[in-house]
């Protein structure tokens, strides 16, 4: 045994598993003496948790000696490893894996060495320093080219200094290999929002639609001018107004950007009711 690779039992499982994952992932290796394929997986780990050098522990619980554990966790075939992190199950798998998937399963469990600069970032978006954002992110992304919500974040970046193509170019490139595809099309919804309403003229778009409600290029115009403000609520009614009154204009124009809008928030909880409200009110004036 090693400070990386311990056997645990139900006696100290709390401190060497629960307690001991809110410093680093640990992984549960639960085995038994007659078991072949675990023969065959408990090397490798004991390799992987050499190798790693304690960024993450494997605790080796025999199940026939601990079967109250086996229970609990629902072990029903072995070998059967579990991912603990923060104290929370988060992951697992049974069976043997080779070497390639073993790392591949253990590095989605290992924070990020980009993490702290990119959350650093997002503090610094938050506050308008852009440019010690943008600065952050390229730091982040040399750490860890392969970070995808680094690149996601560096794309939200783009967006936010109206630099399209760099948006543009960057989702391009991880529409094929990103697995947050919520966000990927939340951030195309955006970039076509703005290239529509960016630099418009809302008080006169709205002057144009107070002599003439049937001007649905203004209104259209709005909606986009209104949804780049963030000012979502107005930005749906003129969508859905232009609907009411004609939804065909413009090969169904304004539905089109009534569902780009659901998009884009739907990925944020806070806009959940307001989705819902719009989606109903859209499927009521369609019906």
């Amino acid at each position: 045994m090693t400070p990386h690779s311990y056997d645990a039992s139900l006696a100290d499982f709390q401190e060497k598993v629960i307690d001991a994952s809110h410093h680093a992932p640990v992984l549960v290796d639960f085995w038994a003496e007659w078991c072949g394929p675990c023969k065959t997986l408990k090397p490798i780990l004991e390799k992987l948790a050499a190798a790693y050098e304690g960024r993450f522990v494997l605790a080796k619980v025999n199940s026939d000696e601990n079967q109250e554990l086996a229970t609990r966790y629902g072990v029903r075939g072995i070998p059967n490893v579990k991912a603990f992190v923060k104290g929370e199950l988060v992951d697992e798998f049974t069976g043997a894996l080779p070497e390639a998937q073993l790392r591949d399963f253990i590095d989605r469990l290992i924070p990020s060495p980009a993490e702290p600069l990119r959350l650093a970032a997002r503090e610094a978006r938050s506050k308008g320093d852009y440019e010690v954002a943008l600065s952050l992110l390229n730091d982040a992304a040399q750490l860890d080219p392969s970070n995808e919500t680094v690149a996601l974040d560096q794309t939200e970046l783009a967006i936010d200094l109206n630099d399209l193509d760099t948006a543009r170019r960057v989702l391009a490139q991880l529409e094929a290999r990103v697995k947050d595809t919520d966000r990927v099309q939340a951030l195309n919804a955006r970039i076509k929002l703005i290239a529509a309403g960016g630099g418009a003229d809302i008080g006169a778009l709205q002057a144009r639609i107070d002599a003439n409600p049937g001007d649905f290029d203004a209104r259209l115009q709005l909606a986009n001018a209104l949804a780049v403000a963030q000012d979502y609520r107005p930005a749906l009614e003129q969508l859905l107004e232009i609907i009411r009154r004609d939804r065909q204009w413009q090969d169904e124009a304004a539905r089109k950007t009534m569902l780009d809008l659901f998009t884009l928030l739907g990925s944020d909880a806070r806009h959940t009711e307001l989705v819902r409200e719009f989606r109903i009110a859209l499927a009521r004036t369609l019906n």
